[in-house]
């Protein structure tokens, strides 16, 4: 939706719960000492020094377990407010000092500071993402630059890895190269699957292409700004090219981008090498406790997906909110914030309902657009259903959000592609991939929620934008003759609760005559 197509309804509608959110309040005079400090865009340095023993860091800083001390040294501004019914805008997104200092690692991991130290000296560091339940569930990857990769690293990688030694690529690394994805519809039916392209072994300076030594010449070769497409023997290479998602960890909280953005951090070329670490007694996935022993012994720092994300969102932003507008559904009247991405300026819409109030326990919705089914009712997909129906809970609620991501039809193949892709029945659905509805979450005041969806997946990250899932409540939609066949195949491949067994001849009195939603569930 362009942000201009909002005006209308901001000329009859007042702005009745605008206010609701401290980044829009007026400041009184001499306020500006007073407001959060962590802002994106504040100009802010970070002066890092070691604390010697006996040290006592100031009162502002934090020490990590390394001995690190990281002072924020943030210079303080003002937030600016809405002065009229529909604005141009950006509001600035911050760290609230409700979550603490962005540059402090989660307890029992390094920071990120501390970590891009590291790789900048050609070592490797520890990649995990978020615990599962606390029980100690997570995967971590070995990590370092591919610029300073020697036979020697390839080895320690292919001895406590897996034995696929990857490498973290942008995109416009692997168009130059001619590496095309190793399956064209990986990125467009799964996008929570690594998108790897086909593997490649250097020519120049191997034999087989399989040893350490010429996995680690392979390795240099693709990290190279000077390497062309004939400098590779491919498809039936030992390296694993992998594509970074533009955006990185604010896109998509996975150790693919969690790799990419380290180096980039570092100040190093967007190249990495990156292998999950498994269990060197059944190869399984290690476990934390086997990752921390890992680390201790070759002194390996751990940083988490979650930390990378709060260290970057205090400097940076995906989206920037560029119009507020009352908007007057047949479910009610909603509050429309319009949001446009950095990474490719499509518009975003969040419907606002109620007083947000603290952000606590929201009821949410983050619905991806779907025009066959949101607009003209296909009967080969539940997307229109699904929508309809988290608004009218939301409304009956009297609080609630739902966040309509653009762009995505078809988990981005494009209408056309869907229209021909519709037998497939194998649309996925990303729980890493999140970070624009995260962020839009984030800005309009949510910090807990009962997220209205049928996907059990854990979302890895979350924490990382001060957010949390305390319940999730299915969304059972009808089942039709039309759409069982994705139904079925959501459930076999993600494990989607299945939806409720409702005849299809039940859907029109259930939304148009206004009889009651089928039950839902208990939060899961």
């Amino acid at each position: 939706m362009d942000s201009a197509a909002l005006l209308p309804h901001a000329l009859h509608f007042p702005r009745h719960v605008l206010h609701r959110n401290s980044l829009l309040h007026p400041l009184p005079s001499g306020a500006a000492a007073a407001q959060p400090r962590n802002r994106a865009s504040f100009a802010t340095s970070i002066a890092v020094h070691r604390v010697g023993a006996g040290e006592l860091p100031d009162s502002d800083d934090c020490r990590n377990q390394n001995g690190y001390a990281l002072k924020d040294e943030t210079d303080s501004a003002p937030f600016g407010t809405v002065s009229a019914e529909i604005t141009s805008e950006t509001i600035d997104f911050f760290v609230s000092d409700a979550e603490g200092d962005p540059d402090c690692p989660t307890p029992g991991y390094s920071s990120i500071d501390h970590a891009l130290h590291i790789l900048r000296q050609g070592k490797f560091v520890i990649v995990v993402d978020d615990e599962d339940d606390g029980a100690g569930v997570v995967e971590g990857n070995l990590v370092m630059s591919a610029a300073f990769t020697t036979a020697k690293h390839v080895a320690f990688v292919m001895k406590h890895g897996s034995g696929i030694v990857s490498v973290g690529m942008a995109e416009e690394d692997l168009v130059r190269l001619k590496l095309p994805l190793m399956s064209p519809e990986t990125e467009d039916e799964d996008s929570s699957a690594p998108t790897f392209t086909i593997t490649v072994d250097a020519k120049s300076g191997t034999l087989t292409g399989v040893s350490a030594a010429d996995r680690a010449k392979t390795v240099l070769a693709l990290a190279s700004a000077e390497s062309n497409p004939q400098d590779f023997r491919k498809p039936a290479g030992h390296v694993f090219p992998l594509k970074y998602r533009n955006g990185g960890v604010l896109r998509r909280a996975g150790h693919t981008e969690a790799s990419v953005d380290l180096v980039m951090l570092a100040g190093l070329r967007p190249v990495s090498v990156i292998s999950a670490i498994v269990d060197p007694e059944d190869g399984s996935i290690a476990s934390l406790e086997n990752l921390r022993n890992l680390a201790a012994a070759h002194n390996i720092p751990i940083v988490s997906i979650t930390d990378l994300i709060r260290y970057r969102r205090k400097r940076e932003k995906l989206v920037e909110r560029t119009a507020v507008s009352g908007l007057p559904t047949k479910r009610g009247i909603f509050d429309a914030y319009c949001y446009r991405s950095k990474l490719d300026d499509t518009e975003h819409i969040a419907l606002v309902k109620g007083e947000i109030g603290n952000g606590e326990d929201v009821l949410v919705r983050v619905h991806s657009e779907c025009l066959t089914g949101d607009i003209f009712g296909s009967g080969r997909c539940d997307c229109g259903n699904q929508l309809e129906l988290a608004m009218r809970l939301i409304e009956e609620a009297g609080r609630g959000v739902v966040v309509y991501l653009r762009g995505h039809e078809g988990r981005g193949i494009g209408l056309g592609h869907k229209l021909l892709a519709y037998n497939l029945q194998d649309l996925a659905v990303d729980a890493r991939e999140y970070g624009i509805g995260a962020q839009i979450l984030r800005d309009v005041g949510v910090r807990t929620m009962r997220l209205m969806t049928n996907n059990p997946a854990k979302f890895v990250g979350l924490k990382g934008y001060g957010l949390a899932v305390v319940g999730r409540v299915p969304v059972m939609t009808p089942i039709t003759e039309e759409n069982k066949r994705y139904l079925e195949a959501k459930r076999v491949k993600m494990g989607h609760i299945y939806g409720s067994d409702i005849r299809g001849d039940t859907l029109s009195g259930m939304f148009d005559q206004g009889t009651d939603a089928p039950e839902q569930s208990k939060d899961v």
